[in-house]
């Protein structure tokens, strides 16, 4: 296995191979408390959290792919710093898919799992 891990802050962050990330999906797949993050406005994703939160979930992954990584970011601070304070960042996963495109080119793709704690 080539995890690389790094803590900042009291924050784990890992990075995993493509592989690794695709076996995790398939045994791992209980998506009630995953949030998607894509192209709609960033308060649709942090209201989302919120409500996962006030239904009685205590955690939250926040997961984004490519471009909207910056937004789930966002996301993850808006929630933490403006509307409920005692929700800390957990922990930071970090790797690369490979997508298949036009042609049958690959490219590779940067991933997110941000796990949140209440």
């Amino acid at each position: 296995m080539n995890d690389h891990a790094l803590k900042i802050g009291g924050i784990q962050m890992t990075t995993k191979k493509t592989e690794e990330v695709k076996e995790n999906k398939e045994a791992k797949r209980t998506d009630d408390n995953v949030v998607y993050v894509g192209q709609k406005p960033t308060m649709s994703y942090v209201l989302a959290v919120i409500t996962q939160f006030t239904g009685g979930l205590k955690e939250v992954h926040l997961k984004a792919r490519g471009r909207s990584i910056s937004r789930a970011v966002d996301v993850a601070e808006i929630v933490k710093n403006r509307f409920l304070a005692d929700v800390k960042i957990q922990g930071i996963e970090i790797g690369t898919e490979e997508r298949e495109v036009e042609e049958g080119n690959k490219i590779n793709v940067s991933t997110i799992d941000i796990k949140l704690l209440k």
